[in-house]
């Protein structure tokens, strides 16, 4: 059990990685997620194949999961372009407001009685907020725009939790990423004559973009989320979705780490000269993200039934 747990804590040290690859790659954001979801379809069709799992599916239910994955698309593409407008920090404190969002969107969409202890970790998040938001003022457009992304991966997490009682997770997410990746295609063009400021796409990889796209479609989208449900079979949802909340933790100790070997000269990185923060930035942060993990813990004790009976692995 050990090792399952040192497991799981290193998927989600992955999934915190992404908003840092998100800055060490030079393609947009655009065209970063179309990279992504392409090679992680390729990537799930080919565990399908080797497993030997089903892979098809009525017609009618994959246009459902195709259209799901262009929320995925959006998604993405917010969230690195988040990180792109501002530091890696303030992206991850931005989307840690996932929680928030689904508090608010489950109602509406679930027909779900409203939790009073949602209502109030709730409004800990917004003080939060306007704590980080008040700290870094020349960054309030890329938080501004996390959030943003954290409620289209609230809206996501929702649907999701009701899809992923029909459809088996390797399946579910292999046809999201190609609906991702078809909905990006699609966009292309409006995207390239009227968003790209007259330099059309930009496809082609520079430097090491061939390894950070590697690392993010090959490591932190198809090994992390196989991994993951295989250690699902073995570790509580309870535990798993507590671990998940621990993304931005890590994603932000992670930034200000390559900060300070960039400040002390033993790593050139300048694209993380932002990631030195102030005081308020962290109370504020502290306190989203203790939102976020108080969470699961009242409702355990509350004995609250969760309308979704598995995690939601993001993707």
């Amino acid at each position: 059990m050990l090792k399952d747990y040192l497991k799981l804590h290193f998927i989600v040290l992955l999934w915190g990685f992404t908003a840092i690859l998100g800055k060490l790659l030079s393609v947009p954001p655009v065209e970063l997620v179309f990279w992504r979801t392409l090679l992680a379809s390729v990537g799930l069709a080919a565990l399908l194949v080797g497993r030997k799992m089903e892979w098809r599916i009525p017609a009618r239910q994959a246009v459902r999961l195709l259209a799901v994955g262009s929320l995925v698309a959006t998604h993405w593409i917010t969230f690195f372009l988040a990180a792109r407008l501002s530091s890696v920090s303030v992206c991850l404190a931005g989307l840690a407001t996932l929680a928030l969002w689904t508090s608010l969107l489950e109602p509406l969409l679930l027909w779900r009685r409203v939790r009073g202890y949602e209502v109030g970790l709730g409004l800990i998040t917004m003080v939060g907020l306007y704590l980080v938001s008040q700290a870094e003022l020349d960054q309030l457009l890329g938080l501004g725009v996390a959030v943003l992304s954290a409620g289209l991966s609230a809206l996501f997490s929702v649907l999701n939790s009701q899809l992923i009682k029909q459809h088996s997770p390797l399946r579910l997410t292999f046809y999201e990423m190609l609906g991702a990746c078809l909905s990006i295609t699609l966009f292309f063009p409006i995207y390239s004559r009227f968003f790209t400021e007259g330099q059309g796409l930009q496809l082609a990889w520079r430097d090491y973009d061939w390894l950070w796209l590697g690392v993010l479609a090959g490591v932190c989208t198809v090994y992390a989320f196989s991994t993951s449900v295989e250690l699902m079979k073995r570790i509580s949802p309870f535990a798993v979705n507590l671990t998940i909340n621990l993304e931005p933790v890590y994603g932000i100790a992670m930034a200000a780490g390559i900060y300070w070997l960039h400040s002390q000269g033993l790593l050139n990185a300048p694209q993380f000269n932002q990631e030195r923060m102030s005081t308020g930035f962290y109370i504020g942060t502290l306190l989203i993200v203790l939102s976020v993990l108080i969470h699961p813990l009242v409702a355990r004790l509350l004995k609250d039934k969760q309308p979704d009976l598995e995690p939601v692995i993001p993707v």
